[in-house]
């Protein structure tokens, strides 16, 4: 049976997650009760994680759920026209530079969260950006 995209997509999020947070696939699936070869089929997208196994990487990762859906392309998006504005492209080459890992890993180290906020605010306001975070 042929690998679907949604599953592909899914499985690329659980990585980059656990990339960006410096997991390893060991240690992930140790948290799951599952071995590390389980973890990749997962992130291949070759076996389809099941909702509550889906629920539980979100609590390990520390995401919503609904992360390892964001940022899906259109074609694998059914057709809701008028539902939702469409976001803006994300440049997703960014994410899997060595510099944007350490900086993600190095901003996550600072222990004081309003310290966090401010370098965030100061990040935003030298890249020209006006995003609030949700």
């Amino acid at each position: 049976m042929p690998q679907h995209p949604v599953d592909v997509h899914v499985g690329n999020r659980v990585r980059l997650r656990r990339t960006l947070l410096g997991i390893s696939q060991e240690k992930l699936g140790r948290e799951l009760g599952l071995t590390f070869q389980q973890i990749q089929k997962y992130e291949k997208g070759a076996n389809r994680v099941g909702a509550s196994r889906l629920f539980q990487i979100s609590q390990i990762l520390d995401v919503p759920p609904s992360f390892f859906f964001d940022d899906m392309p259109n074609q694998l998006k059914p057709a809701l026209s008028g539902l939702a504005d469409d976001p803006e492209p994300f440049e997703h080459q960014h994410l899997s530079k060595r510099e944007t890992l350490e900086l993600v890993r190095a901003y996550y180290k600072i222990p004081d969260e309003d310290i966090r906020k401010r370098i965030f605010d100061l990040v935003k306001a030298v890249g020209g950006q006006d995003l609030e975070l949700g």
